[in-house]
């Protein structure tokens, strides 16, 4: 079984297994026991008995619970795996699963740190990103099992990668925040669809300044505060000048790269998605950009129109 005392000393095997510093687990464990007792006490069946009664399980603690619903979303083992490590069976541990992970997402929920899924209004904007000056947008795959079914393997099947895949589309702040997450669909779509497809460009307001990548070509005509890489054609190859600049919009745009690095220090997030149920890809990536945002302090803050255009 997993030696839960040795992992409590060890800051270093802490963020190994869980991805969480000693501190950053025993904070984000205060706020995990309040939100697994409000849940549990919500989605109670009306015959079963007082909560705390009956035999004490392999999880007994708010703690434990927290540990091994981390681990799993790091290390990203199979049931077999994971049940083995804490003396469950496999099935069990499947349970614990399904009911751990609605309460981390509440815990996160709380804590006000989950990104915005949809945003329809400037106002939303605004709430989702307080006071910013820029955001960067950029978007990120991850592989998936390859489907039996044809068509639907071909649906998935991403050319940039070959391999079947999920795709969202993310958009940070200066200080590498993800403040919007589009639902995750087939790895085929082309980033400047899926970023049609959740229409939030029209409600940024014209004040803030978008930073994108040669991807999403036609952008700067949905807002005029856009900042493109140039791109080369074979009639038109680019100036020194034309590369000297792309040179620096790659150099800030750097911002949302790291973000997405971050995100897949997680192992759910890099390893092939096992999981059949719907929607869970959705979840996983949601958890991973929320536990990024509430413990990575260290932001790439400079001033960047100021850079961009003394350079230009």
């Amino acid at each position: 079984m997993l030696n839960k005392d040795r992992l409590l000393r060890d800051n270093r095997l802490c963020k190994t297994l869980v991805g969480l510093s000693l501190e950053e687990l025993k904070t984000l464990s205060a706020h995990f026991s309040s939100c697994y007792l409000t849940y549990r006490k919500n989605n109670r069946v009306a015959h079963q008995r007082k909560m705390g009664a009956g035999q004490k399980g392999f999880l007994p603690t708010p703690l434990d619970k927290l540990v091994f619903i981390l681990l799993y979303l790091k290390c990203y083992p199979t049931y077999d795996l994971q049940g083995f490590l804490f003396g469950l069976e496999r099935t069990r541990a499947c349970r614990w699963v399904k009911l751990l992970l609605p309460v981390l997402e509440m815990t996160l929920g709380h804590e006000c740190v989950l990104p915005a899924r949809q945003i329809r209004s400037m106002e939303e904007f605004c709430h989702a990103f307080p006071g910013v000056r820029d955001v960067f947008i950029d978007g990120t795959e991850r592989p998936v099992q390859k489907p039996k079914n044809t068509r639907r393997r071909n649906k998935m099947y991403s050319g940039k990668k070959r391999q079947t895949t999920g795709k969202v589309v993310m958009m940070t702040d200066e200080t590498r925040r993800v403040g919007f997450l589009s639902l995750s669909k087939n790895g085929r779509r082309h980033d400047k669809r899926l970023l049609d497809k959740a229409d939030i460009v029209r409600h940024i307001t014209s004040t803030v300044t978008v930073w994108a990548d040669t991807g999403f070509q036609g952008i700067n005509k949905q807002h005029p505060n856009t900042l493109l890489p140039k791109k080369a054609t074979r009639k038109t190859p680019l100036s020194p000048e034309q590369k000297k600049e792309n040179k620096l919009i790659s150099g800030i745009r750097i911002t949302v790269e790291h973000a997405i690095a971050g995100i897949k220090r997680l192992g759910c997030m890099t390893q092939s998605l096992r999981n059949r149920r719907p929607f869970i890809d959705d979840t996983f990536i949601e958890l991973d950009v929320a536990i990024l945002s509430m413990f990575d302090n260290s932001g790439f803050l400079v001033i960047y129109q100021d850079i961009f255009y003394a350079a230009t």
